[in-house]
């Protein structure tokens, strides 16, 4: 081979070489977030991936979102961390199922360097970026002081509680509880139960509780399963719009009850900005930013009276459509 016909080839294969490179390196310029929920069943999860798409959208990142199908399956949400982080994200957003049984993986993650970002619920580690949740206690709080105004004087009460382990949850039952023992003696809690954030398990305890206690003049439940399965047992009792029921979360079945007095009232979070704003802590720590410790999502009580406000429905109907591809 001649030496210009050397130099063609190697200047080629330098051109060749370049391109490769550039090539990957522009692959590499989108950020790949995982984010992993709970479960996949709920609309409070669907209106979560909504909004981390539209976070992802803005900032030029991919999300990767994959749960587990129920929020029982511990197993399989750590299958999936671990998934993700033997494929080296650059970010991963946990909603742990259980407080402590995610803890080894986000602290592996944080030793890959992969930062990780909780929402939703809490765990038993400080190895993450930001906490964006609603503030459950204080939701729980907000419950209570519900029932106390619409049991001026008092009577029995019932709980259907989520999950044992599940930091939100309880974080919500322990609030509800704090302020009735503190500020209404005169309401009785005489039921405590667990629907296992199962439509067809709250029905189920539903059931039981009120043909254990017919004079049960009140229900609090503390997510959205066990608000649908609380006042699906009211009607089969015969007792819808009779026994008081406050609730946890929202859909579309859960508001027409309101509108037809089956059902007194929600504690609503704001998922769709739960889901925004931990996709942006991790853009901004991977950017070099010092994002919140803690970021408040916020809740809001929604009753007959105020579903007509535009910020209520703004908040009922967040654009799940306009982000997630049927």
């Amino acid at each position: 081979m001649g030496i210009s016909k050397l130099r063609a080839a190697l200047a080629g294969a330098v051109l060749l070489f370049t391109a490769f490179i550039n090539a990957g390196c522009n692959h590499s310029t989108q950020l790949r977030i995982a984010v992993i929920p709970k479960g996949q069943t709920h609309i409070f999860w669907q209106s979560v991936h909504a909004g981390a798409v539209m976070a992802g959208n803005e900032m030029g990142a991919q999300i990767l979102w994959n749960g587990p199908a129920t929020e029982l399956d511990l197993s399989k949400q750590i299958g999936i961390v671990d998934d993700f982080i033997n494929q080296h994200v650059d970010g991963i957003a946990l909603a742990p199922a259980h407080g402590e049984s995610l803890v080894p993986v986000v602290e592996h993650a944080a030793e890959m360097k992969i930062p990780v970002s909780i929402f939703d619920s809490g765990i038993k580690t400080d190895k993450y970026v930001s906490y964006v949740s609603t503030d459950n206690y204080k939701g729980g709080v907000m419950a209570a002081n519900r029932m106390a105004e619409i049991l001026p004087k008092g009577g029995k009460i019932a709980i259907i509680a989520t999950t044992p382990g599940g930091v939100s949850t309880m974080e919500r039952e322990a609030g509800f509880q704090d302020t009735i023992a503190k500020n209404s003696p005169n309401i009785k809690v005489v039921a405590f139960q667990y629907g296992k954030s199962d439509r067809a398990i709250s029905l189920s305890v539903a059931e039981d509780i009120l043909t254990a206690n017919p004079d049960v003049a009140a229900i609090f439940t503390s997510n959205e399963s066990g608000s649908i399965g609380a006042v699906q047992g009211a009607k089969s009792h015969n007792l819808a719009g009779k026994v008081k029921i406050i609730g946890f979360d929202s859909s579309p079945t859960l508001i027409e009850d309101i509108q037809a007095g089956n059902l007194d009232s929600l504690v609503v979070q704001n998922p769709f900005r739960m889901g925004y704003m931990v996709v942006q802590s991790l853009v901004d720590k991977i950017h070099g930013k010092t994002p919140e410790r803690r970021i408040d999502t916020g809740a809001t009580l929604v009753t007959a009276a105020n579903l007509n406000e535009q910020a209520v429905k703004d908040l009922l109907n967040p654009p799940i459509d306009k982000y997630l591809k049927p």
